[in-house]
């Protein structure tokens, strides 16, 4: 099924390991260590714009350091919050930028939830680095592209400013919670990062209300319904015992801002938890996906998840 993660958040530019080429290459004004030349704001924090690109672009991705920061080297399941501008090879004109939304964009490294390039790119990079991608298109939007900016087997060109990096725990770590409501599903309470077992009580009527109560609880500062959270989850629809989504067992965490999730019980549920908690949501329909059906989760759905928020932004 298409992942949980695209219903449940408001779809984002969708921005492992290759071969990644150097930063040789001839300069001219338009070109620049083998890449696109900044034409303005080159410092760090600065909005750029691009040169076009001259001549054919490289077949395999390639990574211009154009400053390098001080901070800790970025690794796979790392969140970097970054700001880019992106551009295509032979454009002119961005496609898309966050420099000037005043508001950085959230990536977790090897999660798959960007395109490749940008996973590659990233991954062992200073935070407070300043770096420039050359992305062919099989580690971008390949022969699809992503109309109506990018073509089909377009080249990409990013440049990121890596403006934060956050070493993501592998579970949630805390206090145990006894669950001693015999009516309630039941949330394995393991901290390896691996399998959560979640199971629903039989012959139990389904909860009307939102249930949101500790399993585990962390000692971190409480999430607001504006912070940005990094989650790990196991989902399962109450009526079947059926599970939808297993994070755990994938080894994969989410990242969720929290004013753009569309299902009412996740953010209730989350709002006031501790980060590095383990909690039990049991989400009502009518706090879920309603009457309509969501990939394998049938309409009218009781949604039950045990969930680790591993951090808050």
């Amino acid at each position: 099924m298409r992942r949980l993660a695209g219903l449940l958040v408001v779809p984002l530019l969708l921005l492992s390991t290759a071969a990644c080429g150097d930063d040789s290459g001839s300069d001219s004004a338009q070109m620049k260590n083998g890449a696109p030349a900044i034409t303005e704001g080159a410092k760090f924090g600065e909005k750029p714009a691009l040169a076009k690109g001259k001549g054919g672009p490289p077949k395999e991705l390639k990574v211009v350091t154009i400053s390098e920061g001080d901070g800790p080297v970025l690794k796979k399941g790392d969140l970097a919050q970054v700001n880019y501008y992106g551009q295509v090879w032979d454009g002119t004109e961005p496609f898309d930028e966050s420099f000037s939304k005043g508001k950085t964009f959230d990536v977790t490294l090897g999660a798959g939830k960007v395109i490749p390039g940008w996973d590659q790119g990233l991954e062992g990079r200073k935070v407070g680095s300043r770096v420039e991608l050359v992305i062919p298109p099989n580690l971008g939007y390949g022969e699809k592209g992503s109309p109506p900016d990018i073509k089909p087997n377009a080249t990409l060109v990013f440049v990121v400013d890596i403006v934060k990096g956050v070493a993501i725990p592998a579970s949630a770590t805390g206090k145990e919670v006894a669950q001693d409501n015999k009516d309630l599903p039941k949330v394995g309470t393991g901290t390896d990062g691996k399998d959560v077992p979640v199971t629903v009580p039989k012959d139990v009527a389904e909860p009307a209300k939102l249930v949101s109560s500790y399993v585990i609880e962390g000692d971190g500062p409480a999430v607001k319904d504006t912070d940005t959270v990094v989650v790990k989850f196991h989902g399962k629809t109450w009526k079947d015992d059926k599970t939808f989504e297993d994070m755990y067992a994938k080894g994969m965490s989410d990242t969720w801002p929290l004013e753009q999730l569309q299902v009412k019980g996740l953010k209730d549920g989350l709002v006031g938890k501790k980060a590095g908690s383990r909690i039990l949501l049991v989400i009502p329909p009518d706090m879920g996906f309603g009457d309509k059906d969501q990939g394998t989760i049938p309409a009218k759905s009781t949604l039950v998840f045990s969930l680790d928020i591993l951090a808050v932004m």
